[in-house]
């Protein structure tokens, strides 16, 4: 299937990182997905209960990060992909996050995964 839902660059304030000082600080996570998503029955009846929510999508990456909590980018997408393809149904999803700021260098630094298996 070619259908999908993307949701790109969508900011989180969490706690998030290794060293004892980003425990006591907020850092932006910039978030995006892309989600195997049968748009077909959403394109037919133009109804958002037959449609993958994106808002509830956010929602739920920002409650689901902001309590976390990760030090390790690797983990946060870990529990996020499974937390989202439980939640909501989607067989198959990509997924980055990154960190602005991270490596002064760098514009940002992030990883990126893919879960499920292709519809």
């Amino acid at each position: 299937m070619a259908d999908r839902v993307f949701i790109e660059g969508l900011e989180v304030e969490t706690v998030v990182g290794v060293y004892d000082w980003e425990r006591d600080i907020t850092q932006r996570l910039v978030i995006d997905l892309d989600m195997d998503w049968d748009n077909r029955v959403p394109g037919a009846s133009d109804d958002v209960k037959d449609a993958l929510d994106y808002a509830a999508v956010s929602d739920c990456v920002i409650r689901c990060l902001q309590a976390l909590q990760p030090k390790l980018l690797e983990h946060a997408a870990e529990v996020l992909a499974a937390e989202l393809q439980r939640a909501f149904g989607i067989e198959f999803l990509r997924l980055s996050i990154r960190k602005p700021g991270a490596v002064p260098a760098a514009s940002a630094v992030g990883v990126r995964i893919e879960r499920g298996r292709r519809l």
